[in-house]
């Protein structure tokens, strides 16, 4: 039960600096303007998986009828 508090608390450390880090360079990237090629990508893909969900349930729901 002792390591797993030390196993927590050393992942949740890693986390925030991570988060941290993730700030600066987010902060790098808007003042580059390639922040916005990212939120690009991002929503690119997303819109992906939600043309690639509907279809599927389309499918399913015409294989149910």
């Amino acid at each position: 039960m002792h390591n797993r508090k030390h196993y927590l608390l050393s992942v949740l450390a890693m986390f925030m600096a991570l988060v941290a880090n993730a700030q600066e360079q987010t902060d790098v990237m808007r003042s580059n303007g390639k922040i916005y090629v990212v939120m690009v990508v991002v929503l690119v893909i997303l819109l992906g998986l939600f043309v690639y969900v509907w279809r599927v349930d389309k499918k399913i729901s015409r294989l149910e009828k």
